[in-house]
């Protein structure tokens, strides 16, 4: 097996996944799909949505605006459910999520960011970079963060991040899709680097 042959499996995953949501993408199903993965994404999916979104807006330019919209709504209402996994159920559902994702080393540090003065920093950054956002939603939870300025920040975070990338879509949607038609391992890869690198932040800070 080749250096990078244990990436082969999820980059086929990846393109599968690319090509359903483009089959999609010309009927409403792909924004109730949008919708549903933004939602799990924010607590227990490992896939984040931009992927999903990427592929609808470069399908459908005149769809950005509700694309990132919905994009945006999913993800806030699965922060709110992170939120409430650390709040009310971190002994039967947040536990588990944290040892999946094989974040217990990194736990009493992001704990110590929202006991401390970065909470609110931590989780906007969560909210715009790789780092894991189901991490930040359910340490949320976990230290009794207020749930209003909880959801206000998620909301600006996500928000920024998605309309983002769909602008950047619909400026240039045919070329990027392109792109990522004939450079889509690579597009993978780099997926899969920015995944791994934000919980390698996590651990770093």
């Amino acid at each position: 097996m080749s250096a990078f042959g244990w990436l082969a499996a999820p980059r086929r995953w990846l393109r599968q996944a690319y090509d359903w949501t483009l089959h999609w993408a010309e009927t409403p199903n792909a924004l109730a799909a949008l919708l549903l993965i933004a939602f799990v994404e924010s607590s227990v999916f490992p896939i984040p949505p931009d992927v999903l979104l990427i592929a609808i807006v470069a399908a459908r330019r005149e769809w950005w605006l509700r694309a990132a919209a919905l994009c945006t709504a999913g993800s806030v209402l699965g922060a709110a459910l992170g939120w409430l996994i650390g709040a009310g159920f971190m002994a039967t559902l947040g536990e588990p999520i944290v040892r999946f994702y094989g974040a217990e080393a990194q736990w009493d540090r992001v704990v110590a960011f929202y006991t401390g003065v970065w909470g609110v920093w931590f989780l906007a950054a969560a909210a715009f970079t790789p780092i894991p956002f189901k991490v930040a939603t359910i340490a949320a939870g976990a230290t009794a963060m207020p749930f209003w300025p909880f959801l206000g920040v998620s909301l600006i975070g996500r928000a920024s991040r998605f309309f983002l990338v769909a602008s950047i879509l619909y400026v240039f949607g045919a070329p990027v899709r392109r792109v990522l038609e004939r450079h889509f391992d690579t597009a993978a890869l780099l997926f899969l680097v920015l995944l791994i690198g934000g919980f390698l932040v996590v651990g770093a800070l």
